[in-house]
């Protein structure tokens, strides 16, 4: 028999064995508890940076538009009218627009950041006005690029004139100013805008469409200097024809007639397919009364350009 000694010993041991299992599954408890806890506390934290403010500022820097956009499209799913989310999400929508392809899917951003931005405008903090002012009036000059008709010019002349009388200051803001204009036909205001477009930059397309709204407006002499500027120094072949052709145009108009063929014949010397040159040359075989020569010119431009609508009403006018 066991005497009371070896029996108490024994329920001791089992006591002790029970306590040391049970401090070490408290003890791996515990861990797990810890690990887990720290691990929600690490995912919680990083999803909250992902969507944080300063980490679109970070990648607005890095000029990650996609990611900037997107991730102020879950800014505003939780916070619908957190202004900087509005703001970047209109400014990235207007660059990812410019960057597209396809005309719809260009239209899609246009639209989007127009909305985000005008909603932005309604509390935003002063000194961001004029910035929003001029991205707006940007958004809606490439909402009209993309438009047949010229809908939106009004509203691009409305936001980049106020951003200006509030003191925002960029290089190509005149410049747009001068274009809309000039698609609303206010050909004063464009010449003016273009001026000033030229003190800040000058480049061959603005000197060209100086030259245009000159010409609109019946000063052929300003006009003339312009495009002689565009031709001897632009190095891009496309404006140069252009200018060429309206120079040629102008001094057709003015009665100077070698002077204006010699402009469409180096055109054709480099591009035999110029349906302009064609048309210009036709008109001046009109003029000198020689109509078998013009009406042979006019033909040329329509098989350089079957649609071409100059020449398609002088065949008809001559039938």
């Amino acid at each position: 028999m066991f005497s009371n000694t070896n029996v108490k010993n024994g329920v001791v041991k089992r006591k002790s064995k029970f306590l040391l299992y049970f401090v070490i599954l408290a003890v791996v408890l515990s861990f797990l508890f810890i690990s887990a806890f720290a691990l929600i506390r690490y995912f919680n934290s990083s999803e909250h940076n992902k969507f944080s403010v300063s980490y679109i500022y970070q990648k607005w820097a890095e000029h990650d538009y996609k990611t900037v956009y997107e991730t102020c499209e879950q800014l505003l799913q939780k916070q619908p009218y957190n202004n900087a989310a509005l703001t970047f999400k209109g400014y990235a929508g207007f660059y990812l627009a410019v960057s597209q392809t396809d005309s719809a899917d260009a239209r899609d951003y246009l639209d989007a950041a127009i909305f985000d931005m005008r909603t932005a405008l309604q509390s935003a903090k002063k000194s961001l006005i004029p910035q929003l002012d001029y991205m707006l009036g940007k958004t809606y000059f490439y909402k009209n690029t993309l438009s047949s008709y010229y809908y939106y010019s009004d509203l691009v002349i409305n936001y980049l004139s106020q951003a200006k009388e509030l003191g925002y200051r960029a290089d190509d803001i005149h410049e747009y100013l001068g274009l809309s204009y000039a698609s609303l036909g206010m050909t004063s205001e464009s010449i003016s805008s273009f001026t000033e477009a030229l003190l800040v930059r000058e480049s061959g397309s603005l000197l060209l469409s100086i030259a245009e709204q000159y010409r609109k407006a019946g000063q052929n002499s300003a006009a003339k200097q312009y495009l002689y500027r565009v031709i001897k120094e632009d190095d891009d072949e496309n404006l140069v024809v252009k200018g060429r052709i309206l120079l040629g145009q102008i001094l057709t108009e003015e009665g100077d007639l070698e002077a204006a063929q010699n402009e469409f014949q180096t055109i054709l010397e480099k591009n035999i397919n110029s349906a302009d040159a064609y048309y210009g040359l036709g008109v001046i075989y009109e003029k000198q009364g020689d109509l078998i020569k013009a009406r042979a010119e006019w033909r040329k431009a329509l098989r350089a350009q079957i649609n071409h609508p100059e020449a398609l009403k002088k065949i008809s006018d001559y039938k």
